[in-house]
C-alpha cells in the first residue's frame, strides 16, 4: 500500500486514543499499541523532561506516581511542573498523538498524509486551532478536524442504517464525560442543529463514585494522582461488571472487595440521569421534539453503562441504539468522510401547492384593488381654487388597502417559493425553505412598494404632500413586515417544514379578508352617500353593518377554534359597529393590521417555533435502526 492510499485517523479521548488506518479499497484496521486496540491517553514525565506513553508510562508511574498525567488531552498554554521536570503543555498533549503516528508509518511503510482528528462538537475555534498545533507538533500531516457526532452519523450512513434527508438524530457520546448533540441530514451531509456537554457526567464520574464505595466512602483525588493505581483497577472491574455479576477488586494494603451489579448501578445511576438530562435540554435547544426525531444513538466508551438506554427512553420516549464497538464508531466514520461510499442523498418530495391556494392571492388583491379604487372615487375635494385647499380621505380604508396589497403579495411569494421548490430538480431539505425563504423577502418588498405606491399616486392625484399618505400605507404595516422576516429566517434556517407544507401555513386568512373589505366599504359607503331623507336609514343600517363585519374580520383574524369566534364576534362586532365614523375607521383599520400580524405571529410560533409535542407516555417509540455490523 502507498502512503497517498491511506487515511489515518485519530480520536484522542480524555481517557484513551483509538487510531484506524483506511485504505481506498474500503478496508481498514485498528492500530493496537502495547497488544491492545487503544493508548491510554495518560503520559509519563521522566525526571530528565522526557515523556513516556502507554504501558512504559504506567510501569514507570508505578515507581514514582507523582509523574503520571492521567489526560494529556487538555488544552493549555505555557509549561507545566510535573515532578521534578518542567515540560511545555503541547509536548503533552502531543506525546500520544506522536506514538500514533510512529505506529501508522510502521504499517504503512512511510508517513501518512490524509489525517483526520476527531474533535468535540462544542470545540470552538481556540481549542481546533489548538489540536491542529498538537498534531503538528506530533509530527502528522495537517489534519481534517472532523466533529465526533458528524463521524458518527456518518458511519451510520455508511454501513447501512438508512436516513432520509432532512431526518434529525441524536448522538450520545458518552466516555469520560458525555456530549449530545442534535444533527439535521443534508444533501452535502450532516450539520449539528444544536450540542451540550457535561465532563462531570461520564465514566470518570462513575470511577470516583464506585472507587469511594469500594474504599468505603475514602475517595480519590479528581487528577488520578496518588490513587491512580486503584483507579485503574476500579476501571478495570467496571468493565468486568458488564459480563459478570460480582468481581473481586484487589485494593492496597487491605483484603480484596467483592464489586456487584448493584454498586455498579448505584454508581453510575447519577451519571445516566444526567445524560438523560442533557438529551432533553439538547432537544430544547435544537427547539425539537422526540417526535421529530429518526433515532437516539449512544457511543463512546461509557456507552454500556446500566441502565442508560433506558432512562433516555423514559426521559425521550424512544429506545436509543447503542452502537456495536461504541467506542470506535466516531474514529471510523473520520476515516470514512469524504469516502465514494457514504450513499447518495434521497430526494425530498416536496407537495405541489393546490389550485385553491390561488384564492389566498387573488381575495387580498381584489380587496386592495376594490378599497383603493373606492377611497379615491368618494374622496371629497373642499376649496379646489383656494390656499386652503384640503382633501377628506377615509385613512382607514387607504390603511386597509395597502394592508391587503402585502397580504396578497405574502401569499404569492410563499406560494411561488413552494412552486418552484416542487420543480427543482436538486435534492436538498433546503429546496423548500429556502426558496420559500426568498419568496417572503420578495413578497415583503413587492407589497411595501405597492403600498408606497399607493401613497404616491394618491398624494399626486390630489396634489398634496406624500408624507401623511406614506405614514398611513406603511406604518401599519410594520408589525406584519417584521413577522414576515423572521418567518423567512426560520424559512431558511429549514429546522422543520410545517405540515401541508409552506403554503399552507401561510395561506391569508380568506374568510377574514373577505368580512374585513366588505365592511370596510359599506363604512365608506355610509359616510359618502348621498343621504337622501328616504334612504339615511338604510345607509346608517350600512354603516353599523360594515362595522360589525370588520369587527368579525378582527376576530376571525385572531383566533381560529368556532366557539371561540362566536363567543367573540358579538362584543367585538357590536363595539365596532357602534363607533362607525370617518375617524373610528382609522381605528378599526389599525386593529385589523394588528390583528392580521397576530395572526402570522400564532402561525409561526405554534407550527414552526415550538410546535405541538407528544409526551413520553404517550409518544410511540420511533423505529430505531439495528447498527450494521464491523462496529457500526
Amino acid at each position: 500500500m502507498q502512503a497517498g492510499e491511506a487515511r489515518l485517523s485519530i480520536d484522542c479521548g480524555s481517557a484513551s486514543t483509538v487510531a484506524v488506518l483506511a485504505w481506498a479499497d474500503g478496508s481498514s484496521s485498528t492500530l493496537s499499541f502495547d497488544g491492545l486496540p487503544y493508548l491510554p491517553s495518560a503520559v509519563y514525565v521522566a525526571d530528565d523532561g522526557q515523556v513516556w506513553t502507554g504501558r512504559r508510562a504506567w510501569q514507570a508511574a508505578g515507581e514514582q506516581p507523582s509523574g503520571l498525567i492521567p489526560s494529556s488531552r487538555r488544552p493549555s498554554d505555557g509549561d507545566q511542573t510535573v515532578g521534578a521536570a518542567r515540560v511545555e503543555s503541547l509536548a503533552l498533549a502531543a506525546a500520544p498523538l506522536r506514538r500514533v503516528a510512529v505506529e501508522a508509518e510502521r504499517v504503512v511503510g512511510e508517513p501518512v498524509r490524509d489525517v483526520r482528528l476527531v474533535v468535540p462538537a462544542g470545540w470552538g475555534p481556540r481549542r481546533r486551532t489548538w489540536m491542529r498545533q498538537v498534531a503538528h507538533r506530533a509530527g502528522l500531516a495537517q489534519p481534517r478536524l472532523v466533529e465526533a457526532p458528524v463521524a458518527v452519523a456518518g458511519h451510520l450512513l455508511a454501513t447501512g442504517v438508512q436516513f432520509p434527508v432532512g431526518a434529525f438524530i441524536v448522538v450520545c457520546d458518552v466516555g469520560a464525560g458525555a456530549e449530545v448533540t442534535v444533527l439535521r441530514r443534508g444533501a452535502a451531509g450532516f450539520e449539528v442543529l444544536a450540542t451540550l456537554a457535561d465532563p462531570a457526567a461520564g465514566g470518570t464520574a462513575v470511577d470516583l463514585a464506585l472507587t469511594a464505595a469500594l474504599a468505603g466512602g475514602r475517595g480519590v483525588a479528581g487528577d488520578g494522582r496518588g490513587d491512580w493505581a486503584m483507579a485503574e483497577v476500579v476501571r478495570t472491574a467496571k468493565e468486568s461488571l458488564g459480563t459478570h455479576p460480582a468481581v473481586a477488586v484487589p485494593l492496597a494494603g487491605r483484603a480484596p472487595v467483592i464489586a456487584d451489579s448493584a454498586m455498579l448501578d448505584q454508581a453510575a445511576g447519577p451519571v445516566v440521569r444526567r445524560v438523560a438530562e442533557l438529551v432533553g435540554e439538547t432537544l430544547a435547544a435544537a427547539e425539537l421534539g422526540a417526535d421529530d426525531l429518526a433515532g437516539i444513538y449512544c457511543v463512546g466508551g461509557s456507552a454500556h453503562l446500566p441502565h442508560l438506554a433506558t432512562v433516555v427512553a423514559e426521559r425521550t420516549g424512544i429506545a436509543p441504539t447503542v452502537v456495536v464497538d461504541p467506542q470506535l464508531v466516531a474514529v471510523r466514520g473520520a476515516a470514512d468522510a469524504g469516502a465514494a461510499n457514504a450513499g447518495p442523498a434521497e430526494v425530498v418530495e416536496v407537495a405541489v401547492p393546490p389550485v385553491r391556494r390561488a384564492v389566498a392571492i387573488a381575495v387580498p388583491g381584489f380587496a386592495s384593488l376594490a378599497l383603493i379604487w373606492q377611497c379615491l372615487s368618494t374622496a371629497e375635494q373642499h376649496n379646489t381654487l383656494s390656499v386652503h385647499y384640503w382633501v377628506q380621505l377615509n385613512w382607514g380604508e387607504f390603511t386597509m388597502a395597502a394592508v391587503f396589497a402585502l397580504l396578497a403579495c405574502l401569499a404569492a411569494g410563499t406560494v411561488l417559493g413552494s412552486l418552484i421548490a416542487a420543480r427543482s430538480p436538486t435534492p436538498s431539505t433546503r429546496t423548500e425553505g429556502g426558496k420559500v425563504s426568498i419568496g417572503i423577502l420578495a413578497a415583503v418588498s413587492l407589497g411595501l412598494a405597492i403600498a408606497g405606491l399607493y401613497a404616491v399616486v394618491t398624494s399626486e392625484y390630489f396634489g398634496l404632500p406624500v408624507g401623511p399618505f406614506l405614514g398611513w400605507a406603511l406604518w401599519p404595516l410594520t408589525p406584519l413586515t417584521v413577522l414576515a422576516v423572521a418567518t423567512a429566517v426560520v424559512a431558511a434556517r429549514q429546522w422543520r417544514t410545517p405540515p401541508g407544507g409552506w403554503s399552507a401555513l401561510l395561506a391569508a386568512p380568506s374568510g377574514s379578508i373577505i368580512a374585513a373589505g366588505l365592511g370596510m366599504g359599506l363604512v365608506q359607503y355610509s359616510l359618502t352617500a348621498d343621504r337622501w331623507p328616504e334612504l339615511v336609514v338604510w345607509i346608517d343600517i350600512a354603516g353599523r353593518v360594515g362595522g360589525l363585519l370588520v369587527g368579525v374580520g378582527i376576530v376571525m383574524a385572531l383566533v381560529t377554534p368556532l366557539m371561540f369566534r362566536l363567543v367573540l364576534c358579538a362584543p367585538v362586532g357590536v363595539i365596532s359597529a357602534a363607533i362607525v365614523s370617518m375617524q373610528a375607521s382609522r381605528i378599526l383599520a389599525i386593529s385589523y393590521a394588528v390583528a392580521v400580524a397576530v395572526w402570522w405571529a400564532g402561525r409561526l410560533w405554534t407550527q414552526i417555533i415550538r410546535p405541538p409535542t407528544i409526551t413520553p407516555a404517550a409518544t410511540t417509540p420511533a423505529t430505531t435502526f439495528p447498527a450494521a455490523g464491523g462496529g457500526g
